[in-house]
């Protein structure tokens, strides 16, 4: 199985940044693309970021120069910093990472949600 832990939200003042990580554990044999989804209250989950193995990025229009994503291959983590945040960047922020583990086939996993506060 695979693990997924979020740290870094917080609250910010809209023009701020923060910086989210998330770590991967457990049995894990490989993981391919990794990226951040967010759902804010009473909206559905949506992308933010997603970062293959490879390095290659594809990120929401409504982030796009302001967020950069990226990762570490050798320590399964996968970052995103987050630049001129807006109010409407408000929501908890979720980890996914598409990984084959140990007698496993390949799966989505997901991350418990950290919250990304952004104040006016």
């Amino acid at each position: 199985q695979v693990q997924l832990v979020e740290s870094g939200g917080g609250l910010v003042q809209a023009g701020g940044s923060l910086r989210l990580s998330c770590a991967a554990s457990g049995s894990i044999l490989l993981i391919n693309v990794m990226g951040w989804y967010r759902q804010a209250p009473g909206k559905q989950r949506e992308l933010v970021a997603t970062i293959t193995r490879g390095g290659s990025t594809n990120y929401a229009d409504s982030v796009k120069g302001r967020f950069t994503i990226s990762r570490d291959n050798a320590k399964n983590t996968v970052y995103l910093q987050m630049n001129s945040l807006k109010p409407e960047d408000t929501a908890v922020y979720y980890c996914k990472a598409n990984a084959i583990a140990w007698r496993t086939d390949w799966n989505d996993y997901w991350g418990q949600g950290t919250q990304v506060t952004v104040s006016s």
